[in-house]
Parts: structure tokens; sequence; C-alpha cells
């Protein structure tokens, strides 16, 4: 077992309280080594001034001896920034755990990322299962530090993946759910790339067409590079027999005068027609290379992985480049970085003139670019996913009493049995299962119930298992069996003054799109809550009829709330495809109570009056 894995079944706030009180004794440790690094730079400096002062004033020694503390000096520097990192590193970890441990306390809104970025209206469930937002889905389930990470986990909630993803997810999930170090470690890792890393840039950048050709190109730069090495000799000869130390003929001197003159003149030209490529390559580079050093930790660490499922030895495999690891192709770049900024040495400038040093360069960077430019996009959809994957392998670790669902591919018009499913993002101490069966002959439930009675929350519970079950996730339920689903709900439709649209006008929009969806090649999972609720009685009793059939005749299934029992009243004619389902509620000490529990049938009284006159109106 490697450090750090951990059976599935250990209880997540002991491993999490274990390994944050590792990283603050290491951060305790740390900071004492701090303050002692600190004290003895303070010490070489003051011996180094002690020593100048009595190099100078008594004449006692010599001043040679200053450089005996300014090389301890420099020593403890280059030690005090390794620990500093090191020390932000744990930091990181610390503030990992502290995050962790949140999420099992239920006091993790508002402290992750709430995706709020891709939240559409039009999305035809991401509003209404409250996927993104504060204390929503992506918040609870992210831990990615990436943005890569983060759209890639967003765009799995956002869409059904075909079941064999979702089974090859699941697998890789299995597989990194004990892995608690790998999961802190990419997401230490991955802080600084946070907000500097533009991921369609980057990977633009690298498949990009080359802006210097390579074979003219080439050839003219050595050549050109030749003859100012020639001219570069002819400085030297020209210096050595204005100093005597050659002699010359006027002819001689000449012939290397005007070498030189061609040299200085045939590089400027060269150089002048192709400043404009040249600084391009150079200035993209310089961007792409800090990008790719924000991520190189995360790579370098993905590379050492050996992973057993499909899905992570696939994303493992895809980082290599010509069968070589990225922390060798990104090393390469980097070399080239570090000789670009040779150019500001004097030196360099002078033989800039004879060399033709940065179009040298340019020519290399266009060469890595070409055989390792497009691995760039595989190195981050790598990560992104394996991120997502992390995401999802920590809900689990963090949850160990959730499960894999079923997913089956019969039958073709869609089903879903649940036994005891909850809302994941309700405290488990505070959560009430159900029991929930829909498909086959049965391909509607109308639920009824009392305000407050938790007709929202079941549409909710069962449209966000269903996300997370077809994003490879696992769900909270006893058992989860369904067929792949499209979902289409309508729970929190909202008017809108910019496009000058009512609530109702926005619920029917919306119900065309849930309609429309039937066309598509998945049965539809349809959730609506108080159908047509923002009409009469007597129109929302005939509209829900016809809409509901036509649904259930189109192969959709799912189910419907209401207050109006009228709507009731549909399940006689859809034949034996509809029931009817309630909530209820009672009255203690003056007080509602709801126990949440789904029954058969319709509910039978509601409590708008006794809720009205708890809150001090006078019925």
């Amino acid at each position: 077992m490697r450090k750090w894995d951990w059976p599935i079944m250990t209880d997540p706030r002991r491993v999490y309280s274990q390994l944050l009180q590792e990283c603050r004794a290491g951060i305790a440790r740390r900071e004492e080594r701090h303050r002692a690094l600190g004290y003895l730079q303070l010490a070489c400096a003051l011996a180094a001034l002690a020593i100048v002062w009595v190099a100078l004033a008594w004449r006692a020694s010599s001043i040679v001896w200053v450089f005996v503390p300014a090389a301890a000096f420099t020593a403890l520097l280059i030690v005090h920034g390794r620990l500093l990192r090191a020390l932000e590193l744990r930091r990181r970890a610390a503030r990992y755990f502290e995050k962790a441990l949140a999420r099992l306390d239920g006091a993790w809104p508002g402290t992750g990322e709430p995706g709020d970025r891709y939240l559409d209206p039009a999305h035809p469930y991401a509003q209404d299962l409250d996927l993104f937002g504060k204390g929503s889905l992506f918040e609870l389930l992210s831990t990615a530090r990436t943005h890569i990470g983060e759209e890639t986990l967003a765009r799995w909630l956002l869409a059904p993946a075909a079941p064999a993803d979702v089974r090859a997810r699941q697998e890789a999930v299995a597989e990194l759910q004990p892995r608690v170090d790998l999961r802190e470690h990419l997401a230490v890792l991955a802080e600084e790339a946070r907000a500097g890393v533009d991921p369609v840039s980057l990977a633009e950048w690298g498949e990009a067409p080359a802006l210097l050709e390579s074979g003219k190109y080439r050839v003219l730069l050595w050549l050109l590079t030749a003859v100012g090495l020639l001219g570069f000799a002819a400085v030297w000869v020209l210096a050595f027999n204005a100093g005597h130390v050659l002699a010359l003929s006027s002819r001689a001197a000449a012939l290397s005068r005007d070498l030189l003159l061609l040299a200085l003149l045939a590089n400027r030209w060269f150089y002048y027609r192709t400043r404009k490529q040249v600084d391009a390559v150079v200035a993209a580079v310089e961007e792409a290379a800090h990008e790719l050093g924000l991520i190189s930790g995360i790579l370098q660490r993905l590379e050492r992985e050996r992973f057993q499922s499909a899905l992570l030895a696939r994303l493992r495999a895809s980082l290599d480049c010509e069968r070589e690891p990225p922390s060798k192709r990104l090393a390469r770049l980097n070399r080239l970085l570090d000789l670009l900024d040779s150019r500001e040495n004097i030196f360099v400038r002078v033989l800039e003139l004879f060399i033709l040093w940065t179009p040298h360069l340019a020519l290399k960077v266009e060469d890595w670019r070409r055989h390792a430019g497009p691995a760039v996009r595989r190195w981050l959809t790598a990560t992104g996913e394996i991120e997502a994957l992390c995401s999802l392998a920590c809900h689990a670790f963090e949850h160990p009493a959730d499960l894999f669902p079923e997913l089956i591919g019969e039958p073709a018009s869609g089903l879903l049995e649940a036994e005891a499913i909850g809302h994941p993002l309700i405290p488990e101490d505070r959560m009430v299962r159900n029991d929930v069966r829909i498909g086959d002959g049965l391909r509607l439930l109308v639920v009824s119930g009392s305000n407050m009675s938790g007709k929202s929350t079941l549409l909710r519970t069962i449209g966000v298992n269903a996300v997370l079950a077809q994003a490879g996730a696992t769900v909270r339920a006893r058992r989860l069996r369904l067929s792949p689903l499209a979902v289409g709900a309508s729970i929190r439709v909202v008017d809108s003054l910019q496009a000058g649209t009512s609530r109702f006008y926005a619920e029917i929009l919306r119900l065309r799109q849930i309609l429309e969806a039937t066309r598509g090649p998945l049965p539809v999972l349809f959730l609506i809550d108080e159908f047509l609720h923002g009409t009469n009685s007597h129109d929302r009793r005939i509209g829900a009829e016809a809409l509901v059939r036509s649904l259930v005749e189109r192969g959709a299934m799912g189910l419907i709330t209401t207050h109006d029992l009228a709507l009731a009243d549909i399940v006689p004619t859809l034949d034996g495809r509809a029931a009817n389902v309630h909530f209820e509620d009672r009255i203690e000490d003056g007080r509602m109570r709801f126990d949440y529990v789904m029954r058969p049938g319709v509910v039978r009284k509601s409590n708008t009056i006794e809720l009205m006159r708890s809150v001090g109106l006078e019925i």
C-alpha cells in the first residue's frame, strides 16, 4: 500500500484530520527553520561588514576574507528559497484538507468554485437542478485547480456520457478513490495554474502553422552564420594587426574589412527581413512556456504514475510525445527560454551581429513546436480529465456509503429504479430517502402534497442523481439502475425583464424544449414542478393532460408535481401508464411537521391555511 492509500471504507474525517495535523506540524517545523535561516543570513551579512571594517579601518586582515561570509550568505539564500517553496506547498496542502473537512461538516457552501460561468439559463436542467452557483453540486464536487479541469467537470455534468464512457469513468474513479496522496499533490501543484493558464490559446499555439519555414530559412540562416563567423574572425585579425601582433598587407587588411562589412550588412538585411516572424515566435513561446511551466509539476507528477484502469492508462499514455515524457520535452523548452533570456547579456548582443543568435533560437523553438506542439492539447486534455476524475473520486471517498449506479442498455424506452435515493446536497443526518421506480409500462408519477412537503426536492433528487450517474460519479442511493436518459426539468423557471417574458411564458418555452428533446436519440426523463401553475385551473387541467399525454406517447417518462388535485385525474386517462403519489404533513403543538416520505395515492389535505396562520395572518 502506497503512503496515504486508504481503504475505501476508511472514515474520511479521521483521514483528513490526521493528514491536516501532519501538514500543520510540517508547517511549524519549516517556520522554525525559516526563522533560523533568517538569523544565519543576518549573521553572515554582519560578519561580512565586520571583515570589511577590520580590513579597511584596522588593516588587520585581507578584505578577500569577505568572500567567505558572502559565499555562505548565497548558499543560505538558495536553501532559504527552497524552504519557502516547501513551506508554501505545505500551506496549500493544509488548506486542501481544511476545505475537505468543511465539506464533511456541511460548511462548504461559499468556500469553493461555484462555476457560475458555466450556467446557461437555456440549458434543459442546469439551473433547475442547482448544478452551478453558491451551494451547488459543482461547488461540492470540484477539487480541480485548473480551468481545464473545471471545464471538463462542468461538461460532464451538462451532458450525459455514452454508457461505455460512464463505465470507463467509474473504473477510473474507483481506482482513484483511495488515492488521497495523488489528489492532494495534484491540487497543491495546480494551485499556481488556476489563473495563469488559458487552455484554448495554449493548445492553439501548439497546433498553429510554423511562422518560419524550416527548409530555405534554415539553409540561408546557416550560410549567413558562416559568413558572420568569418566577419567575426576578421574583427580579430584587424584588431591584432592594429596592435602590431600581425603584419597584414594593405590588400589583406582591405579584404578583412570587406569581409567584416559584408557579414554585418548581410546579417542586418536578413534580420530586418525576418524580424517580425522572429519576434512573433519569441513573444509567443515566452507566454506559452510560462503557462506550460505552471502545469509542468502536474505533468511530471502524472508521468510517474502507472494506472490500472483503461481510461487512466490511456490518459497517462497520451502525455508521452514520441516516446518521451513531458518532463524531457519541457526541459528542452526551458533551456531554449534560458538561452533567449541570455540575449540581455552585453556579449551576446555583440555576437548577435555575427551569429544571428535570436533567429537560431527561434528556429529551435519552431522545431520544438513542430514535434511537441500537437502534444500540448493532449497534455491539457489529460490534465483536465484526471482533475475531473479526482473530483469525482474525492466525493466518493468522502461518502463511502454512496455507490456506482448500474447503467443498463435495456429497455430502450427508458428505466430508472432507485432504492433509498437521497439528495447529495442535503446533509446525510437530515436527508430522507425514498424509493422510486419509473419506466417500462409506468411512464408518469403525479406527485401531490402540501407546501414544503418535499415534492420539488424529490424532483431534484432524481434529476441530480441521474446527472451524477451519467457523468460517471457515485450516487446517493442504496441501489440505482437506469438506462441512458436525456434529462429535462422545469423546476426553477423565472421571468426575464430583459427578454420581456413572464414566468408562465418562460415555463411553456421550457416545456416546448423538453418536448423537442423527445426527438433525440435518448428517452427523456422530464421533471416538472407545479405544472402550468401560472394559469387557471380549467386551462391547466386541459393543457397538462395534453402535454403529458404527448410526452408519454413520444417515449418520455418522468414526474410532475401539483397543488391542484384536479391534475391527479390525469392518471386514469393514461391507461395504467401513470400513478399518483403524495407527501403528507401533520400539525403537532401548533406547528407543521413533515416526514418527507413518498406514499402512494393522492394527498387529501392542504396546509395552506395553517401556514398562513403560522406567520400571523388572520384567516
